[in-house]
Order: C-alpha cells, then sequence, then structure tokens
C-alpha cells in the first residue's frame, strides 16, 4: 500500500499528522470555531504552531471552550488565574488581547449577523485554491491577508498581523495551500 503525500510541515509527528489530515484547509464556516482558531493564532505568534496544537486542550479548558461571550467578560481575577496556568501560553498581552479580541468579535457579529460572513466575504465565500508545490514556497501573508488584518485592527482587534491572518485563512479553509501533490490538496 502506497503511503499518503502529505505537506512537508507536518511529516514525521502524530499530532501534526492528524491536524493536518482533518482539520487544516477546511473550509470553517462556524463561528465558534472561527474564533477558536483566531485565538490559537494569536497565541502562536512568534511560537510554532506545533506548540501551540499540543497545548490546544490545555487552553480549550483554560478558556471556558473558547466561548467568546465568556472570556468578553473576564475579570482580573480570571486574568490572574490564566497567568498562572502552565498549561498554556502565559502571555499577559496575548491573554488581554483574547479578551478585547472577543469584544471585536461579538461587535462584528452584531454588524454583520456572524463573524462568517463577514471574513468570508473577503474571498466571495469562495476558497482560493493556490497551487504550492512544495510548503515553504507558500506565503506567510498577502495583500488580502494585509487588508483584513488592517480591518480588524481597524475593528480593535490585537494581535493580528497580517502574518495571523494568512495562519488563519490556512487554517480555516479560507485558502488552500495544501501541497498540490498532498491528498489534501484536492479533497478540500
Amino acid at each position: 500500500m502506497e503511503a499518503k503525500h502529505r505537506c512537508g510541515w507536518c511529516e514525521g509527528d502524530e499530532l501534526y499528522e492528524a491536524y493536518h489530515d482533518l482539520e487544516w484547509g477546511v473550509p470553517v464556516k462556524d463561528d465558534d470555531l472561527l474564533f477558536e482558531f483566531l485565538i490559537l493564532e494569536t497565541f502562536q505568534a512568534g511560537l510554532s504552531w506545533i506548540t501551540i496544537l499540543r497545548k490546544r486542550e490545555n487552553f480549550r479548558a483554560a478558556f471556558d471552550g473558547f466561548d467568546y461571550k465568556k472570556i468578553s467578560g473576564y475579570t482580573q481575577d480570571k486574568i490572574d488565574s490564566l497567568l498562572q496556568d502552565k498549561g498554556i501560553v502565559r502571555n499577559k498581552l496575548k491573554i488581554n488581547a483574547t479578551i478585547t479580541n472577543a469584544k471585536a468579535f461579538m461587535a462584528i457579529q452584531n454588524e454583520f449577523g456572524s463573524f462568517s460572513d463577514y471574513i468570508w466575504k473577503f474571498v466571495n465565500y469562495k476558497p482560493i485554491k493556490n497551487k504550492v508545490k512544495y510548503y515553504k514556497e507558500a506565503p506567510a501573508n498577502t495583500k488580502l491577508s494585509d487588508k483584513i488584518s488592517a480591518d480588524l485592527k481597524k475593528r480593535g482587534f490585537k494581535f493580528v498581523g497580517s502574518t495571523v491572518v494568512y495562519a488563519h485563512m490556512q487554517a480555516t479553509g479560507m485558502v488552500n495551500d495544501h501541497e498540490i501533490k498532498c491528498f489534501r490538496h484536492n479533497e478540500v
């Protein structure tokens, strides 16, 4: 039986491969999951994705299942508790940004009906399918991620630079950057 070809960035780690095979690049239209990926991507800034992926369940527990309504009301006591939680990335600026982003996320929902409608309009509600031969050829950001980043920042979001936004676009299937030989390229 021939082994499946995967994107090179995930090979050799079972957790990475499972994430790649089941989640990465699959179009996400659910606001709850879009928020989860947004928060994970903001915590990933400056770190490797595998670090965040290995802590994902800890983040989920620490941040009340990524419930943005609860997160938007976090008090200083909760922030202090999160800063002591060794299971997550204990970065005060990113924790505070998560609370700010939860509030901004809900403001977008109020304005557009859902965050999904807001974010997917940037790609005309259809994934961009790139032709990446080798994963290192995929861009870290694009003019479109620059545009989305600027709009999110204008709306009060924090830690949403163009590279974070592009990673979010890849993770949530707004852009398909699977290598063209990867078995997932045509599946998503």
